[in-house]
C-alpha cells in the first residue's frame, strides 16, 4: 500500500488556496514515516495530492502536487522524476535572466515547485540545502541529477540552518561530489569576492541583494555610509560610483573581507568595527553628513514574538540614518525579516521619517532577486525588502 496521509477539512481548505503547506494540526491519519513521499487524502478519502511527509516539523506535508493534474491511480508519485523536471525548469529560467554574476541561485525552494530545496551555484561550484525530511532522503538523487544537467567541479551541503533541527534532521555541512576549495572566487557586477562556502553566511554570500546593489548604485554620489556592511556588498558597488566610503559592520572577520576585497578591486574605503546603533548616535553627535546611506541588517525578528523589538530597532536606525542624511540623499534600507511585511516596514520607516522631521520620497520600493522569486499565494516567500528613498529637504 502506498505511504498516505488524510488530511482535516480545514487541511483540503488551505490546499485550495495553494498554499503548499499542510500543518501537524490537520493531520486526521497516518500510513507513512517521516520522509516518505505520501499520497494525499481529503477527509472523504479523495486523493487531494502528493506531498512530502515529515513526523517531527509542525510543516507535516509539504506538497508537490496537488489539484486538478493529480488523479486517484491508485500509484505513488513518480517523485525523482518529478523534481528532475522541476530542477531542469529552475536551471533554464535562471540561464535565461543574463545575470551579470557567477554565482546565483537555481532553485529557491516553493517558489520553484521544490520545496524545502535551495541550489546555489559559485561559478564551477554547488552549494545545496535539504531543509526537510523528505529532501534529506532524496539528496543522492539530487546530487545525481545536478550532476548530469550542469556538471560541477563539486557540490557542498550546507545543511546547518536551524530548520533542519525542528525536522529532526542534524545541522551538518558535507561534500557531496567532487572537491570544493576553501574559498571561491566569483564575480558580481564587476566585482571579485573569495566565498567561502562552508562557512560564510547562508551558502557563502547575499546573492539576494545583487540587483538591489544594481539599483541603487544608479542613485549613490558624495559621501557614503554603508552599515552593517558583511563583507562589503553595498559599500563596494556603490562605491566605485562616490568620493568617500565608510563601511561598518560588528565582526571583526567581516571588517577584515570587506578590506580584502576592496584592496583586490581597486575600490577605496574605510572599514571600521563597530556596533552600528551605537555608531550612528556617534557619527549624529559629531555632526557627520552622508549623501548616501545604506542600512542592510541581518534579520531582526527571526520568529513572531520578535516583532515589537524588532520594530523599534528598524525604527531606531531609519531615524538615525535619516538625520544624517544630507537634503537630496538617498537612503537604501533593507528588512529580510519575513515576519515584518512590506506595509509594516514601510510604517516604520515613515513613523522614522516623523520623529526625523524631514520628508522622504519613495524612488523604488524592491526585493530579493529575480532567481529568488515569490510564489503568489505563499508570503513565505517574499521576505526581503528594500526601499531606495530620496530626502527631500
Amino acid at each position: 500500500m502506498n505511504p498516505t496521509v488524510v488530511i482535516s477539512s480545514r487541511g483540503e481548505d488551505r490546499l485550495r488556496t495553494g498554499h503548499p503547506w499542510i500543518y501537524k494540526a490537520d493531520v486526521a491519519d497516518v500510513r507513512a514515516n517521516g520522509g516518505d513521499a505520501v499520497v494525499v487524502r481529503g477527509p472523504r478519502g479523495r486523493v487531494v495530492g502528493w506531498a512530502m511527509y515529515s513526523d517531527r516539523s509542525q510543516i507535516a506535508l509539504r506538497m508537490l502536487r496537488h489539484g486538478p493534474a493529480v488523479h486517484d491511480a491508485g500509484a505513488a508519485p513518480d517523485v525523482e522524476n518529478l523534481i528532475r523536471a522541476r530542477i531542469a525548469s529552475a536551471i533554464a529560467f535562471r540561464e535565461s535572466l543574463s545575470i551579470d554574476a557567477s554565482a546565483c541561485r537555481l532553485v529557491h525552494g516553493e517558489a520553484d515547485l521544490l520545496p524545502s530545496l535551495i541550489v546555489d551555484r559559485y561559478g564551477d561550484y554547488l552549494v545545496v540545502q535539504t531543509l526537510s525530511q523528505g529532501m534529506d532522503r532524496l539528496t543522492p538523487a539530487i546530487v545525481s541529477m545536478l550532476t548530469d544537467l550542469l556538471h560541477p567541479k563539486g557540490i557542498l551541503a550546507r545543511n546547518d540552518p536551524r530548520a533542519r533541527v525542528l525536522e529532526g534532521l542534524e545541522q551538518r555541512v558535507d561534500l557531496l561530489a567532487g572537491d570544493v576549495p576553501e574559498t571561491v572566487a566569483v564575480t558580481e557586477l564587476g566585482i571579485t569576492y573569495d566565498v567561502d562556502l562552508r562557512k560564510g553566511q547562508k551558502t557563502g554570500l547575499f546573492l539576494d541583494q545583487r540587483e538591489n546593489r544594481e539599483a541603487a548604485a544608479r542613485y549613490a554620489r558624495g559621501r557614503l555610509l554603508d552599515c552593517f556592511c558583511y563583507n562589503g556588498g553595498f559599500a563596494l558597488v556603490l562605491g566605485r560610483r562616490c568620493d568617500e566610503t565608510i563601511a561598518f559592520d560588528a565582526s571583526e572577520d567581516a571588517v577584515a573581507r570587506v578590506k580584502a576585497n576592496a584592496a583586490r578591486n581597486g575600490v577605496a574605503l574605510d572599514a571600521r568595527v563597530g556596533n552600528v546603533f551605537d555608531e550612528l548616535r556617534g557619527l549624529e553627535r559629531l555632526g557627520e553628513r552622508f549623501d548616501t546611506i545604506v542600512l542592510d541588517p541581518p534579520a531582526f525578528a527571526k520568529n513572531k514574538a520578535a516583532v515589537t523589538n524588532a520594530r523599534a530597532g528598524y525604527k531606531e536606525i531609519n531615524l538615525r540614518a535619516l538625520r544624517l542624511l544630507r537634503p537630496g540623499g538617498t537612503l537604501v534600507t533593507c528588512s529580510c525579516s519575513y515576519h515584518v511585511n512590506e506595509a509594516m516596514f514601510a510604517e516604520i520607516i515613515y513613523e522614522a521619517a516623523v520623529d526625523a522631521r524631514v520628508d522622504v520620497t519613495v524612488v523604488e520600493k524592491r526585493m530579493q532577486g529575480r532567481d529568488h522569486p515569490v510564489l503568489l499565494g505563499v508570503p513565505e516567500t517574499y521576505y526581503l525588502k528594500c526601499f531606495i528613498l530620496r530626502k527631500v529637504e
